[in-house]
């Protein structure tokens, strides 16, 4: 005979049809899980977007932060007219907008004798030019007129008088070999690389660098004294050598470092 179902186990076939995967069903579960955003959420991300926009509008739409004054710093032989003028600088535009990279690569293009320049924004309404200039450690003479050549040997002006304390190169390596082994760009730097690191003393003196070959470079000084400094190499030791050469020979009127191991000085 059949018995009837316990309450223990019809509580049992209620609690397996509640749930899908066999727990028990969670009332409410479902709309939880699509419940709208909380309107503080929704208030904070509008107010986030007003605040961008805003500032986008004055960086960009305002009258706030737009160009109206270039000033320029750190010239030497250059004005700072020449300098505006070439960088061209748009007066009026937004602040934020101004593409500093293309005025400081057009600055360098027309006007060879800037190495470097800097160009900063100068919050609310400026713009700031920092140049520095080339400066000349040699001079190339050619019909009367002077080309100056800066210590990493780049040819960058040419001007009408020569510029005081720069001395002069003077290339006569025409029958020399070098000139067709290594060629006049190769011999300019070794020429800029010996004045570079002649003594200070004696670099304030030269007057005329003289290049006969590759390893035959001479530094005229003032009062008629001359120094065979030889190749570029060894430049250093060559110019601790040549400061107690002339210490020891004050009168002397040559100086031969070419070969810094044996030193010797001449004349007075």
């Amino acid at each position: 005979m059949a018995t009837a179902p316990t309450t223990a186990e019809k509580s049992g076939a209620r609690g397996s049809k509640g749930s899908s995967d066999g727990g028990p069903s969670r009332p409410g579960a479902r709309n939880r899980r699509f419940r709208a955003p909380a309107p503080r959420l929704l208030l904070s991300a509008l107010g986030l977007a007003a605040v961008v926009a805003g500032a986008v509008w004055a960086l960009y739409g305002s009258d706030w932060f737009r160009v109206e004054r270039v000033k320029t710093s750190g010239t030497r032989v250059l004005t700072p007219a020449e300098v505006e003028k070439a960088a061209a600088v748009p007066l009026g535009a937004p602040l934020a907008s101004v593409d500093t990279d293309a005025i400081e690569a057009r600055t360098r293009r027309l006007l060879p004798r800037i190495e470097s320049i800097e160009v900063v924004r100068s919050w609310p309404h400026g713009i700031g030019l920092e140049v520095t200039e080339r400066k000349p450690v040699l001079l190339i003479e050619k019909g009367g007129k002077f080309t100056e050549v800066d210590a990493n040997g780049v040819r960058f002006a040419t001007v009408a008088t020569a510029p005081r304390g720069v001395p002069l190169l003077v290339l006569d390596a025409t029958a020399s070999p070098s000139l067709r082994r290594f060629g006049a760009d190769r011999l300019l730097e070794e020429a800029v690389r010996a004045r570079g690191e002649l003594p200070a003393e004696v670099a304030r003196d030269a007057r005329v660098v003289r290049v006969a070959s590759y390893d035959s470079i001479t530094v005229e000084l003032t009062g008629g004294r001359t120094v065979l400094w030889g190749s570029g190499e060894h430049g250093p030791v060559k110019a601790r050598v040549l400061t107690a050469l002339m210490k020891a020979a004050p009168k002397a009127g040559h100086f031969d470092v070419s070969a810094p191991t044996a030193p010797a000085s001449s004349g007075s």
